[in-house]
């Protein structure tokens, strides 16, 4: 029978659920178990892909197509495993479920109510995970804080389930906040043993406190809360923040976090731990011996969290060539309004567009793009990056100055960019991107082939976009240099773009970011950071720079 464990947060949003939860899972992994990750998310939307990413950080896509939360960017990292749409339940998928089957008749004319049929239903999403799966353990992540209105029917559900499983088979860990008081100099427990005792006001008794400090906590500590929260000594984490999200697995194995739960839960792992590798690979951060600078450039970048898997995916790449990754934010609104992309951007290694959706900020992005041109700086393209360096080359090499997309001009004379066949005539937002896994043949010879390796012939990459390559342009811009260099199987799709004379200015269709991992970075990734540290290629770029126009 499959383990439960069940994951909530207290005191303040954004206290480690989500780090916590795939740590453990990391933590269970490397002892042989079979365990997968799910989370919970209280808001009434059906996914976050129609939010704005101030409102909810980067829009996460599954193999399958799921648009979810950024947190199973962490889970798929940790543990180096796809997941798919059932790893994400919202409050508004269960309420569309729950309406979707009283309109059909299902409930026989019954008054609809949250409990049974609310919770029913979400406890139907988790079983239905753990049997699917077939997994040893299932790890659920409840989004937002305890006490939040929005949150109560998925701790009733979970209380059900507790209430309905043998006691081995189930375990609540409740990761809090202990705030530092600096007058008093100490950290405060009261916070905590009033989240405690709100999650108790549910019916769930916690048997694991993990307790987020920017202090040390010390025994005294522990003690306190273990008695005011009802739970042993030992059970008590503390849990400091941190220098890399990527040293929790390990400080939580080094209280003893693993041997709590597989007791608790009476598991029996087919293995010790393993984590030689992963702490190898973890203790290189802080002895990087090189750096390099990325300046990423675009319409969300107030808050890093639009940008979490790219972000991370320069840690990765940065990691394998032994360099400390620096990153200039720039705000791509900033170039639209006319200013020069030298003094903005600054001197910088590498420059990377990520992805976006809008008019702002486009003829910025498409200013830094002709800025690396003309400069010989590498240039990584994501998405609506891909898009605005088509465009940049468009005007830059072939003088179409009113060269766009139809996102931003429908009735521009060079539409370089325009929607997909399949998107015209779709008029709602959400879920109809095209979404997911989607082929793309590499072709032999180019930037792609030798970042991706020469045994690669198809790959598979994730997608999430309306707007594409305008084919009735792709022979006048290969003849002038724009090369395609990755297309859908059946060569009507341009999926990568890459500039033939240039030091390395490569743009994908797809997100790469959203496949990169601890350990093995994805390949673009990887090629964008050698292009910056290779001594051959600062000495091109000093040639554009020598070549390129004052500002």
């Amino acid at each position: 029978m499959p383990k439960f464990i069940f994951i909530t947060g207290g005191v303040v949003s954004s206290v480690g659920k989500g780090i916590t939860t795939a740590s453990l899972a990391k933590l269970l992994k490397s002892h042989g178990l079979h365990v997968t990750v799910q989370k919970l998310d209280p808001y009434l939307n059906v996914d976050p892909g129609t939010m704005s990413p101030y409102q909810h950080g980067e829009v996460f896509v599954t193999a399958d197509g799921a648009e979810t939360d950024l947190d199973l960017g962490h889970y798929e990292r940790f543990l180096d495993q796809d997941l798919t749409a059932v790893s994400s339940v919202t409050m508004g998928q269960i309420s569309q479920i729950v309406v979707e089957r009283e309109r059909r008749g299902d409930y026989l004319g019954g008054t609809i109510q949250t409990v049974p049929h609310v919770t029913n239903t979400i406890k139907e999403k988790v079983r239905g995970l753990a049997e699917s799966s077939g997994v040893d353990v299932l790890i659920i992540e409840v989004g937002g804080t305890v006490g939040d209105i929005e949150g109560q029917p998925f701790l009733e559900a979970i209380r059900q389930i507790r209430s309905e499983e043998p006691r081995e088979n189930t375990l609540s860990i409740h990761v809090t906040l202990l705030p530092y008081l600096g007058s008093t100099r100490e950290l405060k427990t009261k916070p905590t043993q009033h989240s405690v005792r709100e999650l108790r006001s549910m019916g769930i008794q916690p048997d694991v406190i993990i307790a987020r400090a920017e202090l040390d906590v010390d025994d005294a500590i522990k003690q306190k809360v273990a008695l005011f929260c009802d739970v042993r000594p030992e059970a008590v984490i503390p849990l400091r923040t941190a220098e890399s999200i990527y040293q929790v697995p390990q400080i939580l194995e080094d209280a003893d976090l693993t041997t709590l739960v597989i007791d608790r839960l009476q598991l029996d792992p087919p293995r010790g731990r393993d984590l030689k590798e992963w702490r190898a690979w973890v203790e290189r951060q802080p002895q990087l011996r090189r750096s390099c600078s990325v300046a990423i450039v675009g319409k969300y970048v107030e808050l890093h969290d639009a940008y979490l898997s790219v972000r991370e995916a320069l840690t990765h790449a940065g990691i394998e060539h032994d360099a400390k990754v620096n990153i200039r934010w720039l705000q791509s609104a900033e170039l639209d309004n006319g200013r020069p992309p030298a003094e903005a951007i600054g001197d910088v290694d590498g420059i990377l567009v990520p992805g976006g959706f809008g008019n702002r900020g486009v003829e910025g992005e498409v200013t830094t793009v002709i800025h690396a041109l003309e400069r010989g700086i590498p240039y990584l393209g994501l998405c609506r990056g891909m898009q605005n360096m088509v465009i940049g080359f468009a005007r830059h090499s072939l003088r179409w100055d009113d060269a766009t997309t139809t996102e931003c001009d429908p009735k521009t004379g060079h539409p370089v960019i325009s929607l997909l066949e399949e998107q015209r005539g779709i008029e709602q937002m959400g879920g109809t991107m095209r979404l997911g896994h989607y082929p793309c043949q590499i072709v032999p010879g180019t930037l792609a082939a030798a970042a991706y390796g020469a045994e690669a012939d198809i790959v598979q990459e994730r997608h999430r976009h309306r707007w594409e390559f305008n084919n009735a342009y792709r022979d006048e811009l290969q003849a002038a240099g724009l090369v395609a260099s990755g297309l859908s199987p059946a060569g009507d799709l341009v999926e990568i773009a890459e500039v033939r004379d240039h030091p390395f200015m490569i743009g994908s269709q797809f997100h790469p970011e959203l496949r990169s991992r601890p350990q093995r970075p994805h390949p673009l990734f990887d090629a964008f950071l050698g292009a910056m540290l290779n001594e051959e290629g600062a000495a091109q770029r000093a040639v554009f720079a020598s070549q390129a126009p004052s500002c």
